[in-house]
């Protein structure tokens, strides 16, 4: 399938949040509280989160889309790290990489990672950091493949509860 990836704007806001709330439940469903899901999205996906990234001149969010009806199914967000590890001129972080379930398999991950790795290297960063629930084999494996190694680890809360992520980075 040929998705269709471009450059969001504050107008897509709601659209980003969403298909970042959808993911976030099908992704971690069974693996955090229901509540605590709930609570995390409507405070770190809510329309105006998108919209203050998108107007963000350091930050580049991108906007995947169904080629027929342009239905939004994924996105990415590049922006100024913040991770517990120590900072290297040209870092930038992938805080979000997501797709709906039903894209596996066609392409749309590598894609939005690609489209990643391009803006980042475009302004002019070296090195994209990103951080993942450590437990997530599935994710894990992917970055592993996208050519990323493990550079950290940091605790992550999500409602009431703590949760170990690993960080990795990669050349770009």
């Amino acid at each position: 399938m040929h998705w269709r990836l471009r450059r969001a704007a504050a107008a897509d806001a709601d659209a980003l949040a969403m298909v970042a709330a959808a993911s976030f439940l099908e992704t971690f469903a069974g693996v955090l509280a229901g509540p605590d899901i709930v609570r995390h999205c409507a405070v770190n996906s809510a329309p105006a989160k998108f919209a203050t990234w998108a107007n963000d001149p350091a930050s580049v969010v991108t906007l995947a889309e169904h080629p027929e009806g342009a239905a939004a199914m994924g996105y990415s967000v590049l922006t100024v790290p913040d991770l517990p590890i120590p900072p290297e001129p040209g870092d930038i972080e992938l805080r979000r990489i997501y797709a709906l379930s039903v894209t596996r398999g066609t392409g749309l991950g590598a894609a939005l990672m690609a489209r990643a790795v391009a803006d980042a290297r475009a302004s002019g960063m070296t090195r994209m950091l990103l951080g993942v629930l450590g437990r997530n084999r599935r994710a894990r494996d992917f970055y592993e493949r996208q050519g990323y190694a493990l550079v950290g680890e940091r605790r992550f809360l999500v409602g009431e509860t703590w949760y170990d992520d690993v960080v990795y980075g990669r050349a770009i």
